[in-house]
């Protein structure tokens, strides 16, 4: 064994100490909490492979972002699982007297015959104005900050 596989093959055989050592050698500082032996292995063994394959996509991270975010406003019980819209699924909604239909596409979304990357710019082409797509089609809920307050 040899590489990445051989790196991390030899994570096992190195003592708590000699672990807290690869972390502050790969992570540049002591680690955060008191951790286990297995969990401190598995942060270092997280870390030699993000280094090798690179780490997550944007788009992965501002999803966990957001999650996080969710999580700190509305604890732990309350998160709102993610819309997932299917190809072939038909969105409607009426504005200005008129009934509009969008259709998810792969990689996209139909409306009236031409093709959008985004709700967004079908919202704004719809009303004239900046709309959150999602939020105009009714898929995500206002944030509770815009909400207007009960009494």
């Amino acid at each position: 064994m040899d590489g990445l596989a051989g790196e991390l093959a030899a994570l096992q055989t190195l003592s708590l100490h000699e672990l807290r050592l690869a972390w502050r050698r790969l992570c540049c500082g002591e680690p955060t909490t008191a951790t286990s032996r297995d969990l401190l292995m598995r942060e270092i063994a997280y870390k030699v492979q993000e280094r090798a394959h690179g780490g997550l996509a944007p788009a992965i991270r501002r999803q966990l972002r957001t999650l996080a975010e969710e999580l700190g406003t509305n604890g732990g019980g309350a998160l709102t699982p993610p819309t997932v819209l299917k190809p072939g699924t038909r969105l409607m909604r009426e504005w200005g007297g008129r009934s509009h239909t969008v259709i998810v596409c792969d990689g996209g979304f139909e409306y009236d015959g031409e093709r959008h990357p985004s709700l967004t710019r079908i919202a704004r082409r719809i009303t004239g104005a900046h709309w959150s797509g999602p939020r105009f089609f009714g898929l995500k809920r206002p944030s509770r900050e815009s909400e207007p307050a009960r009494e």
